[in-house]
């Protein structure tokens, strides 16, 4: 390849790229951005582009589809029953009512990582806490401000992305990459979680004591007379959190919790996050390595391996029997079952075409001639396979503004790249798994991410005022905790 066709390709994908970000930014559908941006991409690289619409884009796009639609559906509807049966909002009052005002921050750090290490959807998180986390800071006069990032902390850091066994989706995206289980390296993920959740709730304390040295307290919100409900429903947030997570506002308000059977016991409300957790361990620690699944390798079935897909079916049964106790215990608080289950269903379209067009949109990226450029240079910088393949995570991650948009794309591209330099340097691929998650929840929640703006909109709160201790709480501590890991890994190895 000519230097003047490299230049001409890697402006091309660059181009693509901005406008992707741009435009997303603006709201625009990225069901459309998305191959308007491919194409436009192989275009000034001359490339066929139809041929990359319908057998780059749309291949890719599938594939991913065909993976990872169970776990959208199931996780979307197991979140929209937790919320509509009252378990969520049990939960966390659970946490308020042990912690008190004299722990507010802490309770609503454990309240959502709680729920969302149990499989609630990252966003019913934010719907539920922010109202019970105002009640609280109010009590204990800690500045509104401090809400967003202490919710942040709690349900998309360490449950998100380094707690073993996590139902969250992207600690489920590199399995079929790797052959890796949720579970992959659950001792760094543990000592990450430890790290973040220290780091994180030591960096509150201080700033909600240093406003209370300068007798800054509580403060209500002006929002117009806009409740949750209305601000989750608005298209440009409706746009930005699809993009950021497996999440539909749909999926919150919809069928209403009936008057009779009263809230759900803290044992009742518990119990299908227990559910979810315990059966997957069960499923992929003690079922499938004690299975015989060599049929997988016929024809019929794709030709495939256990391996390359025990991650996703453990996940898919932990979250049906999840779903199945969470309806047997609150029949009667569900009194529109049906209509619960239809928006919870529904709310999971949306968000998987999404991620699905952003896949498609990196395959052919990854696809044309002026990639080769760029898979050089991730793969010549210093430190290692651990370190390149974190670089390149967090670039994606933080372009996209999405961790499993930015993560897939990363993994699209290079996954069997990484798997061969694993093999080459005696590499775990446990690692490379536990590595590429912490990387995708990192500079991720730059301000365009889905699920800074949800945030911000639901708490009441601005980026000016509320988003430098997000930034520290779920960018800084988890850069301090991948680094952690990437040593620990590169002198220990996986464990």
């Amino acid at each position: 390849m000519s230097a003047g066709t490299l230049v001409i390709g890697l402006g091309g994908m660059l181009a693509s790229l901005a406008l992707l970000i741009w435009l997303a930014y603006r709201g625009w559908s990225v069901l459309l951005l998305a191959p308007l941006c491919a194409m436009l991409a192989a275009l000034i690289s001359g490339e066929p582009v139809l041929a990359h619409w319908t057998q780059t884009f749309m291949s890719s796009t599938g594939r991913f589809l065909a993976q990872f639609f169970p776990l959208f559906l199931l996780g979307s509807l197991f979140g929209k029953l937790m919320e509509d049966s009252g378990s969520v909002d049990a939960v966390a009052r659970l946490m308020i009512d042990k912690l008190g005002t004299r722990h507010a921050l802490v309770a609503v750090v454990l309240g959502g990582a709680l729920v969302t290490y149990g499989g609630v959807s990252l966003f019913v998180a934010f719907f539920v806490l922010a109202p019970m986390a105002q009640a609280l800071f109010r009590s204990a006069d800690i500045p509104r401000r401090l809400m967003p990032a202490a919710i942040m902390l709690g349900t998309a850091t360490f449950t998100m992305s380094a707690l073993p066994g996590t139902p969250a989706l992207q600690n489920a995206i590199p399995m079929p990459f790797f052959g890796t289980t949720p579970f992959a390296a659950p001792g760094l993920g543990v000592i990450a979680s430890l790290v973040m959740a220290g780091f994180g709730l030591w960096w509150l304390g201080r700033a909600a004591a240093a406003a209370r040295r300068n007798g800054e307290g509580f403060v209500e919100p002006d929002n117009g007379g806009a409740d949750d409900e209305e601000r989750g429903k608005s298209s440009l947030v409706r746009e930005r959190a699809s993009l950021a997570q497996a999440f539909d506002p749909a999926e919150i308000g919809g069928a209403a919790v009936p008057d009779h059977g009263g809230p759900p016991s803290p044992f009742v409300a518990l119990a299908p996050l227990v559910v979810v957790v315990a059966m997957n361990f069960v499923m992929n620690v003690v079922v499938f390595p004690r299975i015989d699944a060599s049929y997988l390798a016929e024809p019929r079935w794709g030709s495939t391996t256990l391996s390359a897909v025990a991650g996703v079916w453990g996940v898919s049964v932990a979250l049906a029997l999840g779903i199945i106790v969470l309806v047997a215990l609150n029949r009667g608080r569900l009194g529109a079952l049906r209509e619960s289950v239809d928006a919870g269903a529904n709310a999971s379209v949306l968000p998987v075409l999404s991620v699905g067009s952003l896949v498609g949109y990196g395959a052919v990226i990854a696809a044309l001639p002026a990639f080769e450029a760029v898979r050089d240079w991730v793969l010549g910088i210093g430190g290692g396979p651990l370190v390149s393949l974190a670089v390149a995570t967090n670039l994606l991650a933080g372009l996209t503004g999405s961790a499993s948009g930015g993560l897939t794309i990363a993994l699209d591209a290079l996954g069997g790249t990484y798997m061969e330099l694993a093999a080459q340097h005696g590499i775990d691929p446990a690692l490379l798994h536990r590595v590429a998650v912490m990387s995708s929840g990192t500079l991720d929640s730059l301000p365009h991410n889905g699920a800074v703006v949800t945030l911000l909109a639901v708490c009441g709160s601005t980026h000016r005022e509320s988003y430098r201790d997000l930034v520290v709480v779920s960018i800084v501590g988890a850069l301090i905790a991948l680094a952690v890991v990437i040593v620990l890994g590169s002198l220990f190895g996986s464990f």
